[in-house]
């Protein structure tokens, strides 16, 4: 069991790790971080009853808690989905302020996340808008990207330990291409926004990307590169991630829509991405060492 804090609930972690121990006659816990993430060695086939009793601790309290089997922790493939992910934007709602229809397109984005609409339709319903639009508002919009806190560090922490990383994204590879290339994502997937004449068409070229695109690239992965199911990690907030999700060996929902949060095994609800890291057992002084190769090697380039 890792127990992660969000912000603001550093104070009871320790109370909260004491009821749980009481509950399951636990060993002492393992610190990954001070006062922010630890580990709790569970009896085997207890998982349920101590999610339960962990739950029943913490209450209201902003403290993920996650439960998986020991071996394979360590994952060795990550596929990661992009928008409201690895990053906070979603691309076609910022898209969509160029035509004036923020608001609309926005609204069509959260249900088709929530899985009350088909995707591939809702794609082509919000791309449809954007008929006319010169390319030259992809660059602008690109530069409006924010990323999501404790991206950089989690894949600088990935590539240190060799992991083998995927971007995957029901957007577009003019914005996909650019973040994997700036995180250092060994590949990215995406859809391909057709322009015609310097402008956008409307229209994506085909195949578009689906829910079953994001798996099987998953599945692609661990054929390539030997990695079997178990040693795989998945991160994604909409309905459209769930295959995957369900597929990975760790299958994470990351302040996620309430269908994915709700269908997910596991959620990470109160932190940022780097948080992930705490769930393959990585430390702080892991992760911080992480970063300080990546700032020496990107100095050295």
């Amino acid at each position: 069991m890792t127990l992660i804090v969000g912000p603001g609930a550093e104070p009871v972690l320790a109370n909260c790790v004491g009821q749980i121990r009481a509950a399951l006659a636990a060993a002492e816990p393992d610190w990954l971080a001070p006062r922010r993430a630890c580990d709790l060695l569970l009896p085997g086939g207890e998982a349920a009853r101590a999610e339960a009793a962990a739950r029943q601790a913490i209450g209201d309290a902003a403290i993920d808690v996650l439960v998986q089997p020991a071996a394979e922790r360590r994952k060795r493939v990550f596929v990661a989905d992009l928008e409201s992910t690895i990053i906070e934007n979603e691309m076609l709602d910022q898209l969509a302020d160029f035509v004036g229809l923020r608001t609309h397109v926005a609204e069509i984005t959260r249900r088709a996340m929530n899985g009350e609409l088909d995707f591939a339709t809702a794609l082509a319903e919000r791309v449809a808008l954007l008929k006319g639009l010169p390319a030259t508002v992809l660059d602008e919009a690109a530069t409006r990207i924010r990323l999501m806190p404790g991206a950089r560090t989690l894949l600088a922490t990935l590539r240190s330990a060799g992991v083998r990383t995927a971007l995957v994204s029901g957007g577009f590879t003019v914005f996909a291409e650019r973040i994997a290339a700036e995180l250092g994502f060994e590949q990215a997937v995406a859809n391909r926004l057709d322009i015609a004449d310097g402008r956008i068409a409307g229209t994506v070229a085909a195949p578009i990307l689906t829910r079953d695109t994001k798996r099987e690239t998953l599945l692609g992965l661990t054929r390539q590169h030997g990695v079997p199911l178990a040693a795989t990690l998945a991160i994604g907030d909409g309905a459209n991630d769930l295959p995957m999700l369900a597929t990975a060996g760790l299958g994470v929902a990351f302040h996620a829509k309430p269908i994915v949060r709700e269908s997910a095994s596991h959620a990470i609800s109160n932190f940022g991405l780097d948080s992930v890291l705490f769930l393959m057992g990585f430390t702080d002084r892991d992760i911080e060492q992480a970063a300080a190769n990546d700032q020496s090697s990107a100095a050295k380039s």
